[in-house]
């Protein structure tokens, strides 16, 4: 069986060919445009989609060795997402289905980023999560806990009622001057920096909700009150700002992870989304392992980001439950509690 995924969330175009649970070819292509702009602009993301949409599929064919004719169906991300950019990849689907003649399969963008443990490769095989696992899914547009019973059985008991965790750290990078992403800078900046320098806000959020709006104010005042006595204070403290924002959100995220553990029992636990390539999340992942017990799963760094993989392998598991979608089902922009 081989699938074709699709991935066009946000900025960026990825393609994937799956062959039974095996990853063939993986292509991504990436948005420059918007490190001008310091975050997404849709208008320019759903542009460069329609650009980058026919020779990122055609390369993820190639690559797999394969010719459209051998496809089986086409995965393809109907949502959460920007809705331009989901309707790239949407419209793009349907025309290839209608063509090849064969079925498309609708995949939710957060269930793929979970499935992601899931794709194998032959040269670098792993152990994926057994069921039921938690996973936390922390990116620059979400932060959730949720616990996974199946591949199409997955219930959301947390999420931010805010702010992401990725979004504190783009938007703290953003007012430091690192530029867009932020999040890869401060973590390459905290390793040489003193996390405990600086403390900042931490909600106290009942449940198991998260809150970062309160960290971004702190953080922010934390700097207006000293560049108003050192107008270099950004620049002289730069590692250790980061440091310490980093541990804060880490902190954030751990201690909602583990309120989770004990009040649901499940020790199987992994993490995904963009904010799973961060050394301080994966650092703490292994800490928490060594000192709970946990059966923890830490994604390959490629399959952190958005990419079209993690649609393919959650398309493999709907073809062999033949749940195929019709061609009138639209893209949706918002995240669901189940999916």
């Amino acid at each position: 069986m081989r699938i074709l995924g699709i991935e066009s969330s946000c900025d960026d175009t990825s393609a994937a060919v799956i062959e039974d649970g095996f990853l063939l070819s993986n292509v991504i292509a990436s948005q420059a445009v918007h490190e001008a702009y310091g975050g997404v602009v849709p208008e320019l993301a759903s542009r460069a989609h329609q650009q980058n949409i026919v020779p990122v599929v055609s390369e993820a064919i190639k690559r797999a060795g394969l010719k459209p004719s051998d496809l089986d169906a086409i995965a393809f991300t109907r949502g959460p997402g920007l809705m331009g950019s989901l309707l790239v990849g949407l419209s793009f689907a349907k025309g290839l289905s209608s063509a090849l003649h064969i079925p498309m399969i609708e995949v939710n963008h957060l269930q793929g980023h979970v499935m992601a443990h899931f794709v194998q490769e032959k040269d670098d095989p792993h152990k994926a999560p057994e069921y039921p696992f938690l996973c936390l899914l922390v990116s620059g547009g979400n932060s959730q806990i949720i616990r996974v019973l199946a591949y199409n059985d997955m219930e959301v008991i947390g999420q931010t009622i805010d702010d992401a965790a990725g979004e504190a750290f783009d938007k703290c990078a953003k007012v430091m001057g690192l530029g867009y992403p932020g999040g890869p800078v401060v973590d390459r900046l905290a390793k040489e920096g003193n996390p405990d320098r600086f403390q900042f806000a931490k909600p106290h959020i009942p449940g198991l909700d998260y809150s970062f709006s309160g960290l971004k104010t702190s953080f922010l005042y934390t700097l207006r009150d000293n560049l108003k006595e050192n107008p270099d204070f950004i620049e002289q403290n730069k590692a250790d700002l980061c440091a310490s924002l980093q541990k804060t959100i880490v902190d954030i995220l751990m201690d909602k992870v583990r309120r989770a553990v004990k009040e649901t029992g499940i020790r199987e636990v992994a993490v995904a989304g963009g904010v799973s390539a961060n050394s301080g999340v994966r650092g703490a992942f292994e800490d928490h392992a060594k000192r709970y017990g946990w059966t923890i799963h830490l994604p390959k760094l490629k399959f952190t980001t958005d990419n079209a993989a993690m649609i393919a392998i959650v398309g493999l598991h709907k073809f062999q439950d033949k749940e195929f979608c019709t061609y009138d089902a639209p893209a949706f922009a918002r995240v669901t509690d189940k999916f």
